[in-house]
């Protein structure tokens, strides 16, 4: 992936410790192919939900989290939104086909793809990777 400026990502974390540490490896993987972290949503070229199925309290929070940050996408209709974790994997018909919520869907399976799905994406294709890997941990 080529990007012709440096892009930021935003990434919220709700869930378990394990989401903690995934959102430190997507964060790398994105400083890789030119993306800066920042702390404000408002000034994201990439916003990221990072969930977990496991705590129902966080599932929802995350789903409406999502909902409200679509004022965003709103605003600035380059701006792409994804739904990181396991909720992704549970839920990505109802994100993506049904309520049209976001341009991404990745498992925790599947980060290293992140920078070809984003990618994608910004050319008009939603990325879904939730597959379960045999040997990615």
């Amino acid at each position: 992936m080529i990007l012709k400026k440096n892009k930021n990502v935003y990434i919220e974390t709700y869930g378990c410790q394990m989401n903690v540490a995934d959102t430190e490896v997507v964060l790398s993987v994105l400083n890789g192919v030119g993306f800066t972290p920042t702390g404000d949503a408002s000034v994201a070229d990439l916003i990221l939900v990072n969930t977990c199925s496991v705590r129902d309290n966080a599932e929802q929070r995350a789903h409406q989290r999502v909902s409200e940050l679509k004022e965003y996408k709103k605003r600035n209709p380059e701006v792409l939104i994804g739904v990181l974790g396991c909720m992704a994997e549970r839920l990505r018909t109802t994100l993506v086909e049904k309520n049209n919520l976001v341009d991404l869907v990745i498992g925790p399976d599947e980060y290293r793809k992140l920078p070809k799905l984003v990618e994608d994406a910004y050319g008009g294709q939603r990325g879904i990777a939730v597959k379960l890997s045999r040997v990615e941990n």
